[in-house]
């Protein structure tokens, strides 16, 4: 797979983000829509609203959160493939809106997506 990266919503869209993908079940607040310059709005990529609670209240728990939100993106291969795809032929951006820039849920579907690159 190619060069997955991750972006905040609030960050400016560069050139070399490649294909960019919103990754969240919501819409990042304050943000225009026609302001991310997204691909497409994959919300069956993002963690079901119990995980991001349970993980808003865990969230030293981050190797945890990855193992749960790895079984959801298994059971739902759909909400992440058109991602995959985009990423065998380039540069792909996944923009997110937590504040956390290390542990959230873009750094855990790259970490997932580079996992299974061999499989695809």
């Amino acid at each position: 797979m190619s060069d997955i990266r991750t972006k905040r919503a609030w960050d400016p869209h560069e050139s070399s983000d490649g294909a960019r993908f919103l990754i969240d079940g919501r819409w990042p607040p304050g943000v225009r829509h026609d302001s991310l310059r997204i691909v497409l709005w994959v919300r069956e990529a993002a963690p079901s609203r119990k995980l991001m609670k349970w993980f808003r209240a865990n969230a030293s728990e981050w190797a945890e959160f990855k193992t749960r939100y790895f079984a959801e993106l298994d059971a739902n291969p759909a909400g992440w493939e058109p991602i995959a795809r985009q990423a065998r032929l380039g540069p792909v951006t996944l923009v997110y809106s937590m504040k956390e820039r290390r542990r959230n849920n873009a750094v855990a579907l790259a970490e997932y997506l580079s996992s299974r690159a061999g499989d695809q």
